[in-house]
């Protein structure tokens, strides 16, 4: 199949957005260096995507789905795998994908969070909703039927919080390139495993509490 000249032309436009969106959010990030890294004609943003807020939500969304198809939500469990392994490969997953150096979504994610342009509201609820809901669903299976929407949110939450904040600080500082700053997660296999402990112990203790609140009913 052959690929058109604008095809290749709008990828190199998305990727080259998604690494200075990425390095400098969006109100610091010009159209002229995002096509001077592209090796675009400065006009090529507005023919393309008819704006730099449309290239804003379109590299984000291209950057994540990258990460997705690389890093799969699903970790290479099968979805017929029990629960806790299903968890576990979610867990993997994501870690997998923060750590990633070619990973932009989640800094692009960042630099939303510190200076919010409203920009990427609808279209990070578009992609990232679906994600959690899958994850909501393996917790509320493993917190039983008599879990509350409160006890699921706040399990999933825990759970995503663990790997959120220490593959971001593992990023950061290999980002840095400072030799007197150590990396504070190296083995991810091991860390993973450390989470799914933390979680699976919590996730039974708050099964316990359930069953004896439903016992007192």
């Amino acid at each position: 199949m052959k690929i058109k000249k604008s095809d290749v032309a709008m990828k190199k436009l998305l990727t080259a957005a998604s690494d200075v969106f990425a390095e400098k959010g969006f109100r610091d990030s010009t159209v002229a260096e995002i096509c001077k890294r592209a090796g675009a004609n400065i006009s090529a943003v507005n023919y393309y995507f008819g704006s730099k807020e449309a290239l804003y939500q379109e590299s984000w969304r291209h950057s994540f789905a990258e990460s997705v198809r690389v890093h799969p939500q699903d970790g290479g469990v099968r979805d017929d795998a029990p629960a806790e392994d299903r968890l576990r490969g979610q867990v993997r997953a994501l870690m997998a994908r923060i750590a990633d150096e070619n990973n932009r979504d989640f800094f692009i994610s960042q630099m939303e969070f510190v200076n919010p342009t409203g920009l990427l509201e609808e279209v990070m609820k578009s992609e990232l909703i679906p994600l959690r809901e899958k994850t909501l669903a393996i917790v509320r299976e493993l917190l039983g039927p008599g879990a509350t929407d409160e006890q699921i949110l706040y399990s999933e939450t825990c759970i995503i919080s663990m790997c959120l904040h220490p593959m971001l600080i593992r990023r950061v500082r290999k980002m840095a390139k400072k030799t007197e700053a150590p990396v504070i997660i190296d083995d991810l296999g091991a860390f993973e495993g450390h989470v799914m402990k933390f979680a699976l112990a919590g996730i039974a203790s708050i099964r316990r509490e359930i069953k004896t609140d439903l016992s007192h009913d």
